[in-house]
């Protein structure tokens, strides 16, 4: 046990950071004079007390970590932190459960965005600011924010960064030091983050609302504090600020970095990957609201755009916030943007579901079989960003979408088994699996999970868990070679 002691050592910082994060919620207390007060002093002391003692009783020995140690810690902290996340639900909330404050835990941190509480706009407003505030700090990795300080610790940052980091390509650095690079991601997301923030506030809605909905948008978390979601503002003005904002947030966030080196934004459009991200969220939209304007759902084509663009976005870029009913249109949208939302956001975003890379990487392969069908004999190389792709890459893929789609399978047949009707069960899979949020049926948007059993609600978490680690960061840790010397 003692080899994994400087695995511990660490967690026991991440929880330490994660308790003074507690003080955003606090702050809000304070100010608001909110009955949550009492909840946060407890539960920062109690998340403080046990990172300080993994911290300190695990120091020794000390060694450099190995990128197995990577993979170990970052399925640590996604698992550990959301238990202590849980506690100023449990102590604000009466009658709340720790299976459901777990789950809502976990929704946040890993920007899933699905819940189980209603009366949204009656809970304390810091309650309401610490699940949103887990979005935020979950968007861009809480490990990404601890590789930032961890050379302050003594131990290195890059294998962990590389085992949290989404994508199939992730050896790609910004700058020549891990450190350099999770700082640089973070300025990014925070000069984002401020614009959403002010942006939100001239659009109309107060500054704690402004704040909350800010890191849920930039988290692509879909978090609110109202039942209603956006529909409660029914604002075109801050619907406006809303999309443009998840569509920044679904694409690589290492380009927005590259635009600030390179003075030019001509990176983003150069980039295949982002590319085809605005092309098929254009698409979508224009798709869905001919579609809706077609079928008479909505009086003109000027109404169906509104409400396609906001909806599909949204989405697609797994975030989950609406504005209506979407799950009352007719079938073919609602089950396309579920669909748009198993691959559409940029790897190194902050959205869920296996990345358009990867969907890019799986046309370009198919194409080269057909090819090779025809012509057995010709060398038909897998290109991507102007270099060849490796087979090994290809192969990685192919094995994620593999596991993907098993463990879609699996939880899907779990949730069956356990009662759950179809259409429920599947798409509260996809929409955990894929870190969207709202499904259809019974999780759908004018409703939530709150009506699962408690075993459907851990499968849904677990289900959220593994889609935020991209699967093999988490099924590594069942295999015997893991943990063999």
């Amino acid at each position: 046990m003692k080899h994994y002691f400087p695995v511990f050592a660490v967690l026991g910082g991440v929880l330490m950071l994660f308790a003074l994060t507690m003080g955003v919620p606090l702050a809000f207390a304070l100010f608001g004079s909110d009955a949550a007060l009492p909840a946060y002093g407890e539960s920062i002391a109690a998340t403080f007390t046990a990172g300080a003692a993994l911290f300190f009783g695990c120091r020794r020995p000390r060694r450099e970590l190995q990128p197995r140690d990577g993979f170990l810690l970052v399925t640590l902290v996604w698992t550990v932190l959301p238990a202590f996340g849980t506690l100023p639900l449990l102590l604000a909330i009466p009658g709340l459960t720790f299976t459901d404050a777990y789950f809502e835990a976990v929704s946040g941190l890993t920007t899933t965005g699905a819940t189980v509480l209603t009366g949204l706009e009656h809970l304390p407003t810091s309650i309401n600011v610490w699940r949103c505030f887990m979005v935020f700090m979950g968007g861009m990795g809480i490990i990404v924010l601890a590789v930032a300080i961890l050379p302050l610790l003594g131990v290195g940052g890059s294998q962990i960064f590389k085992a949290e980091t989404p994508g199939p390509m992730k050896d790609d650095k910004l700058t020549p030091r891990i450190a350099e690079t999770a700082r640089g991601l973070w300025a990014v997301y925070f000069a984002f983050a401020l614009c959403c923030f002010f942006a939100y506030r001239l659009a109309g809605m107060g500054w704690a609302d402004a704040f909350m909905h800010m890191c849920s948008t930039m988290g692509l978390g879909g978090f609110s504090s109202y039942d209603a979601s956006f529909g409660h503002f029914d604002s075109p003005a801050i619907e406006s600020v809303a999309i443009v904002f998840m569509l920044l947030s679904g694409v690589n966030f290492a380009l927005y970095f590259m635009v600030w080196k390179r003075r030019s934004v001509a990176a983003l459009w150069q980039d295949a990957e982002a590319r085809m991200f605005f092309l098929v969220m254009g698409g979508a939209v224009l798709l869905v609201a001919l579609f809706l304007t077609a079928h008479g759902v909505y009086a003109g084509f000027g109404e169906s755009l509104r409400r396609a663009a906001f909806n599909v976005v949204s989405v697609a870029t797994t975030t989950g916030f609406a504005t209506v009913d979407y799950a009352l249109w007719p079938a073919f949208a609602p089950v396309l943007m579920l669909f748009l939302c198993c691959f559409a956001t940029s790897a190194g975003s902050t959205g869920g579901g296996i990345k358009m890379i990867r969907a890019i990487l799986l046309v370009k392969q198919a194409r080269r079989e057909l090819t090779r069908i025809v012509h057995p004999r010709a060398v038909v190389p897998v290109t991507l960003r102007g270099g060849i792709v490796d087979n090994q890459v290809l192969f990685s893929v192919l094995a994620f979408m593999l596991v993907y789609g098993a463990v879609m399978v699996g939880a899907t047949l779990l949730l069956l088994f356990s009662g759950l009707d179809m259409v429920s069960a599947f798409t509260a899979v996809i929409a955990c699996i894929n870190n969207t949020g709202p499904g259809l049926g019974q999780v759908g948007p004018s409703g939530n999970f709150q009506g699962l059993s408690d075993f459907q609600t851990w499968v849904c978490t677990a289900t959220m868990l593994l889609g935020r680690l991209e699967l093999f960061a988490v099924l590594v840790l069942f295999t015997p070679a893991f943990w063999r010397k």
